[in-house]
């Protein structure tokens, strides 16, 4: 039951930021968004990592993978962030979602074997993207669903990236630190720039919004480590599901339309995504 409780936990906070962001980032920059959530995800994982202490495992190869998870997500979050502000939440989260899919492609790329069912449905996960992006112009300002998909196929494959970092992680370092580190990293190189620079504005409608996002973000990801000393796979393909109850959510209070060849390729990234992420867990 625990793996079941912390995938559907993980899932629900993880398409509440997802909504959330979709909001914020028409009201403000999408750098404006990722400062503050960046900010609020340090000041609630740093209590618990400073409480633990440095951890003695925590040496250069630790650290060098720490960097390269917090630079990861960092840009991946930059990039998520502006497919949402252009894109609908309809295409751009279930694109999000492959990242674990990204994951194994890099895993791979560096001399890890799958099996030829992994290598299938990396292949319809592929042609789904594909389908999703195909969308004719919308509104005025002439924006098109396929600008969304690449931003947010580039962020899956950054969010890849951090989720292999953390992996190699995983079995030395606390959970808050592998949390924490990235954070405060978004936090010095980042968000203090750009506030000095004048980069961030926050208005009082969007306020909201992204303490949501960045409340949501570190709480799905509590709530996956939760479900997932019970079972990675059940909490990984249950969590995998935040995309389509985001694009639930947005297609009745949104009002989001999607073209049916889209929603074919939505349909082949969720069914994708799931069965990959049981097979790789």
């Amino acid at each position: 039951m625990t793996p079941i409780l912390g995938g559907l936990g993980a899932a629900v906070m993880w398409a509440l930021s997802t909504l959330s962001t979709s909001r914020s980032t028409k009201l403000v920059s999408p750098v404006s968004v990722l400062a503050t959530v960046m900010t609020v995800g340090a000041a609630i994982a740093g209590p618990f990592a400073l409480a633990q202490g440095v951890p003695e495992a925590l040496g250069g190869r630790e650290l060098a993978w720490l960097l390269t998870s917090g630079s990861a997500n960092l840009v991946g979050l930059l990039f998520a962030y502006s497919a949402l502000r252009v894109g609908k939440v309809g295409v751009v989260a279930p694109i999000n979602s492959a990242q674990g899919a990204a994951a194994a492609v890099i895993a791979m790329l560096l001399g890890e074997r799958i099996a030829a069912t992994s290598g299938v449905m990396l292949a319809v996960i592929v042609v789904g993207v594909v389908l999703a992006s195909l969308s004719r112009a919308v509104e005025a300002g002439g924006e098109h669903d396929a600008r969304g998909a690449l931003l947010a196929g580039i962020a899956a494959l950054l969010f890849g990236l951090g989720l292999y970092a953390s992996g190699r992680l995983a079995g030395d370092l606390p959970l808050a630190w592998i949390v924490f580190v990235p954070r405060l990293l978004g936090v010095l190189v980042f968000a203090v720039p750009m506030v000095l620079l004048g980069r961030v504005r926050m208005t009082r409608p969007a306020l909201p919004f992204v303490l949501v996002s960045g409340v949501c973000e570190i709480a799905g990801l509590a709530a996956f480590t939760l479900g997932a000393r019970g079972s990675v796979a059940v909490t990984a393909v249950i969590s995998s599901q935040f995309a389509a109850l985001a694009a639930i959510v947005a297609y009745f209070a949104f009002d989001e339309r999607l073209r049916r060849v889209q929603v074919a390729g939505v349909a082949a990234i969720l069914v994708g995504v799931a069965v990959l992420t049981g097979l790789q867990a």
